[in-house]
């Protein structure tokens, strides 16, 4: 009996074994790994493979990517085009937010105004982004506001959705428990349907993320005078694939950068769920 407390009392005092450092980078490893041997094989191909003369004048490796990009953001080329892109996803993404969670948060919980507004939204989401631009093209010309409605249209809806799914989802017995303590629906709200829906609203935003950044690039492709995507049109009108690379990795990295930004807000707010303490 002694031996087995005195094993016991020695496990715990041990510092946390290696493996539970691995365990919390090896997410951000693997993903940066599977990046790098991406890169490695791209520089290879042309060395490991006979390409055509026509492939190899519009195939660009990382190499000479990476240079037109720093050359870019040394000479400042970048950042003006960057400003308006990243302009209008913030603020079309921000509006969308501003929107789709609370009237999302509304429809779940309530089934006369999911009613009359199911239909809008259904028919809404089904219809492609692209069919808007044209209207929006005309009654808000090519500025910046037309773009910022095309990143609002195409993100409002995977948040709006999947707040409503996630607040239709939440715990009836923990409803009725704060309510039989004389909570008001926006007590309600806060304390239980939010915090029970977080999951959904997470992966609602991750999706609108991708949405905005699409808006944003088919905006400035089809009906813009300025921005990000403007360079990459106009660079692959003259044959320019650095270039068109270039502005390729600037919105993926964007996504990146959001996307990633979202997954610490999830985890700082989730901190309670059994899952996470559990982890700890």
């Amino acid at each position: 009996m002694t031996d087995t407390l005195r094993t016991e009392v020695t496990a715990e005092s041990l510092p946390a074994s290696p493996r539970t450092l691995w365990r919390q980078i090896e997410p951000t490893a693997l993903g940066a790994g599977s990046i790098l041997l991406l890169l490695i094989v791209w520089e290879a191909l042309p060395h490991l493979v006979t390409l055509s003369a026509g492939t190899k004048m519009f195939f660009a490796t990382p190499s000479r990517v990476g240079a037109t990009l720093w050359g870019m953001m040394v000479s400042g080329t970048l950042w003006a085009p960057l400003g308006v892109s990243a302009s209008a996803f913030a603020i079309g993404l921000l509006i969308a937010i501003a929107v789709g969670l609370p009237l999302g948060v509304l429809l779940g919980r309530s089934a006369a105004l999911n009613a009359m507004f199911d239909p809008f939204i259904t028919a809404f989401n089904a219809t492609p982004r692209l069919v808007f631009l044209p209207l929006l093209l005309l009654w808000l010309g090519l500025g910046l506001w037309s773009k910022v409605a095309v990143v609002f249209i195409g993100a409002l809806f995977p948040i709006l959705i999947n707040t409503h799914e996630g607040v239709r989802n939440a715990d009836r017995v923990l409803i009725n428990v704060v309510r039989s303590f004389g909570a008001t629906e926006w007590g309600i709200a806060r304390l239980v349907v939010v915090p029970n829906a977080l999951p959904y609203i997470v992966v609602g935003l991750r999706l609108a993320i991708g949405r905005a950044v699409l808006g944003v690039v088919v905006a400035e492709f089809f009906g813009s005078e300025n921005g990000l995507g403007v360079v990459m049109v106009r660079a692959a009108s003259r044959f320019q694939v650095d270039v068109v690379f270039a502005g390729l990795i600037v919105f993926a990295a964007l996504s990146l950068l959001m996307t990633g930004l979202v997954k610490l807000l999830e985890d700082r707010l989730s901190r309670w769920r059994p899952e996470h303490v559990s982890a700890l």
